[in-house]
């Protein structure tokens, strides 16, 4: 099987892809195309994984590809050139042509960002902790500091664990109605007493908004029900599956 991306229409001038699981080199729970180095695959698939990726994308190899060591917070790295080392940090922004910037995910939200005006990009891993901590809005903030400006950024939201999939606790609902009471509108209640069904990219999609980006795209596709086309975090959990692939998300000038 060959390998598989998805593209945002708002983004179609500028070169990114959301890749399923699909057409790589790895197997058993990382089949096939697990592009997560912290994972526990073998290190050769992953970085073939990698390139295979980057040549759908009409390059040599991933010797051009950043990703960061993600930790959900709300720190973004600005880089010009692919580092050496693996920065801990949950976004990039970048001006510099042909630097990839890569984003990690298994049910969290990757967001892609860019101004194609301006010639800023940025990605961004999200979930609900980077979500709520400002993981956002900082990325948009350091996309205007290298000359972007935020009537012109356009973002498309991938893959993410959809709020069919996506059942929380009561302590969970409570901490996002304690950071703004009409977080109310992201929560269903739950077929189980006392816990809720949480729309998380609505709730990216919404401080987005607030963010004030005007143009903005979802994929809408549930990485967790979606099983041949997506690794799951929380799909692995349920299972009782200790490891999970990386899904990856790239933007690139």
């Amino acid at each position: 099987m060959s390998v598989k991306y998805i593209t945002c229409n708002n983004l179609n001038n500028i070169k990114h892809g959301f890749f399923t699981r699909n057409g790589g080199h790895s197997s058993g729970v990382y089949d096939s195309m697990n592009c997560g180095p912290g994972s526990n695959d073998d290190a050769q698939n992953v970085r073939k994984n990698r390139k295979a990726a980057m040549q759908a994308l009409g390059y040599a190899d991933e010797t051009n590809l950043y990703t960061l060591c993600q930790i959900h917070s709300d720190k973004v790295i600005h880089i010009d050139s692919v580092p050496e080392k693996r920065y801990e940090a949950d976004a990039l922004v970048t001006s510099t042509p042909g630097v990839a910037l890569g984003i990690l995910t298994a049910d969290c939200t990757p967001i892609l960002f860019a101004d194609s005006n301006n010639g800023v990009i940025g990605a961004a891993h999200a979930g609900w902790k980077g979500a709520i901590g400002g993981v956002i809005e900082n990325t948009i903030n350091q996309m205007e500091e290298l000359g972007a400006k935020r009537t012109n950024i356009k973002v498309a939201i991938g893959p993410t664990i959809s709020q069919s999939s996506y059942e929380v606790g009561p302590e969970f609902y409570d901490n996002f109605l304690k950071e703004d009471s009409n977080n109310s509108m992201f929560f269903i209640p739950s077929v189980k007493a006392g816990h809720f069904m949480f729309n998380l990219p609505l709730y990216v999609a919404y401080r987005l908004e607030k963010a004030g980006i005007e143009s903005i795209e979802d994929s809408a596709l549930d990485t967790c029900s979606m099983r041949e086309s997506f690794f799951s975090y929380r799909r692995n959990c349920l299972e009782g599956i200790k490891d999970y692939g990386r899904n990856l998300s790239v933007i690139v000038l």
